[in-house]
């Protein structure tokens, strides 16, 4: 390619061979980087591979362009077209069978002289060699060469002798016959021949692309357009054909020849090459002039045009493999993504293009991620804790276990999650004492706004104001007895069950929960809810039972002997012994019954925002010591943390009303876990509630996660629970008759014929009910199946038919 950007070629066969070719043609071979030194005569090409020249021919002079022999014998055939139309055979010394020697030094020669723009071998029939010429008024454009035939005398002469760079002498032939002549008094500037059928051929005219048959010369298919030159089949496709003009890359599918089904951004800089990559499917690369910058065209989707605006999706990338411009690159035949770049000072580079990567979740958690020909995947260890699985493991695992479904014993629910979550638990505790406390309740307290209960604490408390008693109790057990006040109502003893302190009824007794705290060996939690109820005695009896019991801390020795020598007076040194004390302490119930202690009445902060003793005991604790102002503001500030925090524990507060679809907005946004909030949901909330759309949201969300992991029987629970508990939800039963003869609806065809009115809307007929029956399709009146007259006029269902 004399005066010309250099070229590259792979060679077909030995993936490890290529040939660069300008004034000369080079041929390396490319080998890898054993270490950081360079071997004599050797070029770096990266980081991992190098190449090393192994032969030089420069007999062919005025190269326009080259073209590899396809097959594997002669391995070293090169046809070489030249700047006065000619087309020389050439080797580069690496083959010296019989067969090679005869070819090599063979030259095919046009009428008339004019330059050679391209070549292509036959991918099938590798005897025929394809040239494209410019345009000459009196010639053929397109000459096709059989470079075995055998030749007349008054078709060969004899030609000078050639000399090669690695053997001897030879003498070639001149031939000036070609096998077939296309393209009269027009120029070809690209050419490939189709791999669906080896006697089809795609070239480039000056005006249009056209295919040629081979077996019928005289016609042609084309089409007009600029974009004629550098013409490449997809190999992974052979109907998807790509060509440039200019900066514009056009797609064609031979099976719509029209137009073009697709046209690639135009770039500002005139293309100069264009070439699919063949060991990825649907993927481009194109070069603009002066440009170091390779752009890729990732075809995601093979264009199988149904209409005139179907059009493939693609996806653009844009490539560097080096600094400096680029003269031209070519794919690895084998080697997935990797290409050798030349820049015009014959500089190479071994370069790959790396795939995007892809991600892709399964419904069962195992991540798996594509990387040009390999698949990943990752899935998630089994000895990992239940707080530590992903959340759609843990909903899944759930949804095994039936969580959610027990609607009797509602608390065992939190079992069913695992018992591993605080939060969980004391949501369906909540949910529990809710449904357990309505079923019975005095309808005086709700009006006609539905349940109190499920309302939450936060609106029972609102309805307490002006009913609450004041009295004072003292603390037993003390043998200085202090007076401390309590304020009780029939609001707050409804929200101290709620809370679980109490049993239903009018009895305040909290003896039942202590002895279930203790039976779980919560010694401190116990202990303070018995001082929290003013019982001194009861609260030291808890804890030296939990520090000889082997299972608690051995410091509720102290604590109880602390607790015995209480005293309410404010300047003792029992007071300050106990402050100081209560800043070492790590468990907040302990800490929160010494600030209990030494707190002024109707003043308890130490003991209401201590955050890790239990909302509900917080909150009890707050209706039995604060007044309705105090008590208020308190619910309300602690309701309002909830929400924020989306604290499932907040739901005692917020109750299920549109506060508690907030709440549980926030808790799903932290969690993703749509599960719970579709049960929660579903538990008692009023109708209003259920039709908030982020409720429909969660319960269809989830509805979805089992179709997703199959869980086909677990799905049909869940309908049949959420009906039992919205009977809004279930679905209308419809049944549709069609003719078995012409395939129309009969509900919709028979919609103004008359009708017997039993079962007419039932079955979604329409038309005013009559004594008239229907007896045949309005369609093409043929007689129906007595099944579908009992269906449509009777309603009768067909398996009761006879």
């Amino acid at each position: 390619m004399s005066g010309s950007k250099p070229d590259i070629l792979w060679a077909p066969h030995h993936v490890d061979r290529f040939v660069v070719c300008d004034s000369e043609l080079s041929l390396y071979h490319i080998d890898s980087a054993v270490s950081s030194e360079l071997k004599a005569g050797s070029l770096r090409l990266s980081e991992e591979t190098t190449a090393t020249l192994l032969s030089i021919n420069s007999d062919t002079p005025y190269m326009k362009c080259v073209a590899w022999y396809p097959k594997y014998d002669p391995e070293c055939l090169l046809a070489v077209g030249q700047a006065n139309g000619r087309v020389v055979l050439t080797s580069l010394g690496q083959d010296h069978n019989s067969k090679c020697k005869d070819l090599i030094g063979k030259e095919f020669v046009p009428k008339h002289a004019r330059q050679c723009n391209t070549l292509a071998w036959n991918p099938l029939d590798s005897n025929w060699l394809a040239a494209g010429l410019d345009k000459h008024r009196a010639d053929f454009s397109v000459l096709i060469w059989d470079i075995s035939s055998k030749y007349a005398p008054e078709t060969a002469v004899a030609t000078e002798k050639v000399r090669l760079s690695a053997g001897e002498p030879e003498v070639g032939l001149v031939v000036t016959k070609p096998l077939y002549e296309l393209g009269q008094n027009d120029a070809c500037l690209s050419l490939c021949w189709l791999p669906r059928d080896q006697k089809l051929l795609l070239a480039g005219m000056h005006r249009n692309l056209a295919i040629f048959d081979l077996r019928n010369t005289s016609q042609k298919i084309f089409v007009n357009t600029k974009a004629v030159q550098g013409v490449t089949v997809d190999p992974y496709f052979h109907d998807r054909v790509a060509s440039f003009y200019e900066g514009q890359v056009a797609i064609w599918d031979l099976r719509k020849f029209e137009k073009p089904v697709l046209t690639l951004t135009e770039q500002p800089k005139p293309l100069t090459k264009v070439a699919w990559c063949p060991t990825r499917t649907g993927l481009l690369a194109t070069l603009t002039r002066d440009s170091n910058i390779i752009r890729l065209y990732d075809m995601q989707h093979t264009p199988t045009p149904i209409g005139d605006e179907t059009e493939p999706t693609i996806i653009e990338r844009s490539v560097q493999p080096c600094e400096n411009y680029i003269a031209s690159f070519a794919w690895h035949p084998t080697s997935q993504n990797r290409m050798v770049v030349v820049t015009p000072n014959r500089t190479m580079s071994d370069f790959t293009v790396f795939e995007r990567i892809s991600l892709a979740w399964s419904p069962v958690t195992s991540l798996m991620w594509a990387c040009g020909r390999h698949l990943y995947e990752c899935t998630e260890e089994g000895k990992a804790s239940s707080l530590e699985k992903d959340i759609a493991t843990k909903m899944r695992l759930r949804a095994l276990s039936r969580y959610g479904l027990d609607t009797e014993q509602v608390w065992r629910n939190h079992l069913l999650a695992g018992n591993e979550d605080p939060q969980l638990k004391s949501l369906w505790y909540t949910l529990h004492f809710m449904k357990q406390y309505t079923e019975d309740m005095d309808q005086k307290l709700t009006g006609n706004k539905g349940p109190l209960v499920y309302a939450g604490i936060k609106s029972i408390v609102k309805s307490s104001l002006g009913t609450t008693e004041n009295l004072r109790h003292s603390r037993s057990g003390s043998d200085r007895q202090a007076d401390i006040i309590q304020y009780l109502s029939e609001e707050r003893s409804l929200a101290l069950q709620l809370c679980g302190w109490i049993k239903k009824g009018t009895d305040l007794d909290v003896e039942p929960f202590l002895n279930s705290l203790e039976q779980e060996g919560d010694w401190e939690r116990a202990a303070a809810v018995a001082l929290f109820n003013l019982d001194i005695r009861r609260a030291i009896q808890i804890l030296n039972k939990g520090a000889s019991s082997g299972k608690g801390d051995l410091n509720l020795n102290v604590v109880a002997m602390a607790l015995s020598g209480y005293t309410d007076e404010k300047n003792s040194l029992w007071r300050e012994m106990c402050s100081t004390l209560r800043l070492q302490l790590n468990n907040p119930y302990l800490c929160a019954m010494f600030a209990f202690l030494t707190s002024e009445s109707g003043s308890y902060d130490g003991v209401l925002y201590e955050n890790n003793v239990a909302v509900r005991d917080r909150v009890a604790f707050a209706c039995k010591f604060l007044n309705d102002a105090q008590l208020n503001r308190f619910i309300e500030k602690l309701t309002n943390e909830m929400k924020d925090a989306g604290n499932l524990e907040g739901i005692l507060l917020t109750g299920l009303t549109k506060d508690g679809v907030d709440l549980m907005e926030s808790y799903v946004d932290r969690t993703g876990d749509v599960q719970t909030a579709s049960y929660c949901m579903l538990q008692g909330s009023p109708s209003d509630v259920l039709k908030d759309e982020r409720v429909q949201y969660w319960i269809e969300n989830y509805r979805n996660l089992l179709d997703a992991w199959r869980f086909w029987h677990k799905r049909a629970e869940f309908d049949i629970h959420r009906s039992k508990l919205d009977p809004s939800s279930k679905p209308l039963a419809q049944v549709f008759v069609s003719c078995n003869f012409c395939g129309k609806s009969i509900s919709y065809s028979c919609s103004a014929i008359p009708h017997q009115g039993r079962g007419f809307s039932q079955y979604g007929v329409s038309g005013s009910p009559t004594k008239s029956k229907v007896t045949s399709c309005p369609g093409c009146r043929k007689p129906l199946p007595r099944c579908a007259l009992c269906l449509i006029n009777m309603g009768t269902p067909v398996s009761s038919c006879p």
